[in-house]
């Protein structure tokens, strides 16, 4: 026995199983969505920006146009001011045109009387300068002559103290400039170096007023040339004893940093003849009466 398989017969409806759906294809349809909702907001807020953009240029606009037309405004308004005073101007000039020609006839005098004077006194300081130069040649003159005097001068004096002489004093201190007549006492005071006094002394027991000082003289030796005296000085007695003439007596006073000198040049019978010198920078102090005598130096 034949077995025959079971085949539906033709002509039958036939029934099959669904197959299913790929897991991808949602996932597609999602991000297929979602990039077009970001297309969609990218191009609003795109457009809303230009919107934005576009109306705050239109007020910028609207702000500059409005600025801009006042600006116009104030420079018309600026233009018509000035040309009223244009206009203001030119009719003061028309109007004073004669003062102007009378100006420069002004002007044309004083710059005229300017010049005059200009050469008035270019004349004045010609006349200045000449008498100028001929003062300054009296004055030459006068330094040549004062310099030929002060020369002669010069050669007097040196003359002078090639004459005079200087030496050792009593107290072995060298002196100045001595006199020994009475021709060198007047060339000494032209030298002007120290203090003159001149004396004419007679023996008496009285002091006599020297300069600053007194001096008493008590003994003369006109053979020998020598006398003794007494100088009172500070309040002190110094007794110069044999002393002989044209010999510098030297004694010191208070605040003196050089001696003061006696120099006698001239001894006769109770009488002397000579002078004081005393330093230029000491103050002359009134002599005291004279204590009782000091020791012989």
């Amino acid at each position: 026995m034949s077995i025959t398989p079971n085949v539906p017969p033709q002509g039958e409806n036939e029934t099959y199983a669904a197959a299913p759906t790929p897991r991808w294809v949602p996932l597609v349809i999602v991000v297929l969505f979602l990039g077009l909702a970001g297309a969609v907001y990218a191009g609003y807020a795109s457009r809303t920006r230009l919107e934005s953009d576009l109306a705050a240029a239109n007020a910028r606009a609207d702000s500059r146009s409005d600025l801009l037309g006042k600006e116009l405004d104030q420079t018309n308004e600026r233009v018509a001011q000035l040309r009223g005073q244009l206009q203001v101007t030119s009719q003061k000039l028309g109007l004073t045109q004669d003062e102007l020609a009378r100006a420069r006839t002004l002007a044309q005098q004083i710059q005229k009387q300017q010049q005059d004077s200009d050469a008035q006194l270019g004349a004045q300081i010609g006349q200045v300068k000449q008498e100028s130069e001929a003062k300054i040649g009296e004055v030459s003159s006068g330094l040549t002559g004062a310099k030929t005097d002060i020369a002669a001068t010069q050669k007097d004096l040196a003359d002078t103290k090639a004459r005079l002489t200087s030496t050792v004093g009593d107290l072995g201190v060298q002196s100045g400039l001595i006199a020994r007549n009475r021709d060198d006492l007047d060339a000494l005071r032209r030298l002007n170096e120290r203090n003159i006094f001149e004396f004419n002394l007679a023996k008496s027991k009285a002091p006599q007023h020297v300069g600053p000082i007194q001096v008493t003289l008590r003994s003369t030796d006109p053979k020998r040339f020598k006398y003794t005296m007494t100088v009172v000085a500070d309040d002190k007695a110094i007794e110069k004893k044999d002393r002989t003439a044209d010999e510098p007596v030297q004694f010191y006073m208070r605040g003196a940093r050089a001696p003061y000198e006696i120099v006698v040049f001239e001894v006769t019978k109770d009488h002397i003849n000579g002078y004081l010198s005393t330093p230029k920078d000491t103050a002359q102090a009134a002599a005291a009466p004279g204590p009782a005598p000091a020791k012989a130096q």
